[in-house]
């Protein structure tokens, strides 16, 4: 048998190579074949172990398609897979290997409800992650890899980008006219809470190589560029050892396979701007310069990199390239909807069960994807809204779960597809604070060079920090949206075009709140610190006095077995009295 670890860096972090370590340490005798691969998405149930049996013959490209393969890189079948499995679990995962009898790690196998995360799925981009080993280049061919740049080297360029929606882009590029071409991948993934081009570099890096070499073929350049945050240390790692692994193979460099066509990938670690997720804003930082917009036109197309026709696309987009080769545009195209086609990546975190990366055909709703897939809030919990699009996007409420998710769908709602961060809340999060929270962020980010932006975001994140504080004033709610259509209007880029989203739609749909905050200096959610009120009714109040030993400052005073009280000038509002009393008679107003 053979025992895959699930070494993204969700893994890592979760312990995986602290199982993995101990179990290494127990088959010393070599009877268990150990290995590793990416994250295959459910990254709530980290540290994961698959254990597979002898390899098969059913190709596993066709089952990872569908999202819920049960076959390995190899196409052995996957005869259990283990999840939250810790240190202490090694020794009987070990032996349970080796012996060929599961029965004993039967408590630690996934269930029913957990497959359906991924039974749900239709993946591409992901196709391979968890599955394969990224940092085995004959575990990618196993899988069709660099089979597509195979069959595009016999073709014209002019065919090389047919069928995909980016064509029109790369064929800008490749019509621009100059004798040095670049292209250049987005992998400057700032948003907060978003880690899909992370988990396909760590995951599956020669899919990236691949997707990149069939567009520079396509756009007709020979150097290229991966952007991508330092803050990556093992994508970075498990990307450098790819290049050099397809550079040995003869798939990068000077006249690849014999075509005479010549390209090399090189990657630069960003300093980790937000603002560098912007095209123009990437290739000032690619360049030496401080990240900060371009004006365009020109566009990158005709004037890039050292002002040379350019093209850059993200990491997803450049993942389902080798796919679209091999299996056709129209194949690609029978997915989604009329006006977004194909699939797309999803990061789903928050209030939610099952957190992590969902791939799915554009067209599903809202509701399959937070409650199908990521099954529902979690705590039992009540769904409130979803941040969709990063600290650009918008907060989209319950009544509207049931929007589709294309482009136009969603950006009817005020919200954007932008990355692919999904974001979910419960009815505990406060939608004031959370549209601080993003201009909080925006405001920090922005580059600075336009007035819009540099001052306008501040400006509104003050005010914001007022309502939150008690501090609001009638008329905040007008001057935070004249502000956010002033932003809007004016801003350079793509940053400060979008940062009012946040604002903008927790006014539309929670206005409410805002009205509470201002007029009664009250958070129904009860989230903001300054707004909190503690205190204890004395009809439930049993005088245990375990919450006045609790209490960091001594604002809780009372004799035993009698009705404690809260000295509203003390209280620091830490809530260690709500963890502490058993008989809930702390109360948050």
């Amino acid at each position: 048998m053979k025992l895959v670890f699930g070494e993204g860096s969700c893994g890592i972090a979760a312990g995986a190579r602290k199982v993995r370590a101990a179990v290494e340490k127990l088959n010393a005798d070599g009877a268990v074949e150990v290995g590793i691969t990416g994250c295959i998405g459910m990254c709530y149930l980290e540290p994961i172990v698959d254990v597979y049996g002898e390899p098969g013959t059913y190709p596993p490209s066709e089952a990872s398609a569908e999202g819920g393969s049960m076959r390995g890189g190899n196409g052995e079948p996957l005869l259990a897979r283990l999840v939250r499995v810790q240190e202490k679990d090694a020794e009987r995962i070990y032996k349970a290997a080796a012996s060929g009898v599961l029965s004993g790690v039967k408590d630690l196998e996934i269930s029913a409800d957990d497959k359906e995360f991924l039974e749900k799925q239709t993946r591409i981009a992901l196709r391979h992650c968890g599955l394969i080993d990224p940092e085995d280049i004959a575990a990618y061919e196993a899988v069709d890899g660099y089979k597509a740049i195979r069959k595009v080297l016999t073709m014209t360029p002019e065919r090389g980008g047919a069928g995909f929606p980016t064509w029109f882009k790369w064929n800008a590029a490749r019509n621009a006219k100059g004798d040095q071409k670049y292209l250049i991948c987005n992998a400057d993934e700032g948003d907060p809470g978003a880690f899909m081009d992370r988990a396909v570099i760590e995951s599956d890096p020669h899919s990236l190589i691949e997707g990149m070499l069939i567009a520079a073929y396509a756009i007709g350049a020979t150097k290229a560029f991966v952007y991508v945050r330092a803050e990556y240390p093992l994508a970075i790692v498990r990307l450098e050892k790819a290049l050099a692994a397809a550079k040995k193979a003869g798939l990068l460099g000077e006249n690849i396979l014999g075509s005479g066509f010549s390209c090399d990938i090189r990657i630069k670690a960003g300093a980790g701007a937000f603002v560098c997720g912007e095209e123009t804003a990437l290739i000032e930082s690619l360049e030496g310069n401080r990240g900060m917009p371009r004006l365009k036109p020109p566009f990158p197309a005709e004037k890039g990199y050292t002002q040379a026709p350019s093209n850059i696309n993200n990491v997803e987009t450049f993942a389902n390239v080798a796919w679209i080769i091999l299996n056709g545009g129209a194949a690609f195209a029978a997915m989604g909807t009329e006006t977004s086609k194909g699939t797309k990546v999803f990061a789903l975190t928050g209030k939610i069960k099952r957190g992590g990366l969902v791939e799915i055909p554009m067209g599903l709703t809202l509701r399959d994807v937070i409650f199908g897939i990521g099954g529902g809030i979690r705590d039992g919990g009540t769904f409130k809204a979803v941040q969709m699009g990063g600290p650009s996007g918008g907060c989209i409420p319950e009544h509207l779960l049931d929007t589709l998710i294309d482009y136009k769908a969603l950006g009817a709602t005020g919200a954007i597809m932008g990355s692919g961060g999904m974001v979910v809340m419960d009815s505990h999060t406060c939608m004031v604070n959370m549209a601080r929270f993003f201009l909080d962020f925006t405001a920090k980010e922005s580059c600075g060079k336009c007035v819009h932006c540099r001052i306008g975001t501040k400006r509104m994140h003050e005010i914001l920090t007022r309502i939150t504080e008690g501090k609001g004033r009638e008329g905040d709610v007008e001057l935070l949206q004249e502000l956010c259509n002033g932003i809007k209007a004016g801003a350079l880029c793509g940053l400060g075009q979008t940062a009012p989203n946040p604002v903008l739609t927790t006014i539309r749909y929670f206005r409410d709140e805002y009205d509470a905050h201002i007029r009664e200096a009250r958070c129904p959610a009860h989230e903001c610190a300054a707004l909190k009120k503690f205190e204890i009714d004395p009809a439930k109040c049993k005088g245990c006095t375990m919450c006045a030993k609790k209490c960091p400052v001594g604002a809780i005073s009372g004799e035993p077995k009698k009705p404690h009280a809260i000295d509203q000038s003390k209280c620091i509002k830490c809530g260690q009295c709500v963890a502490t009393c058993k008989f809930g008679a702390v109360e948050v107003k």
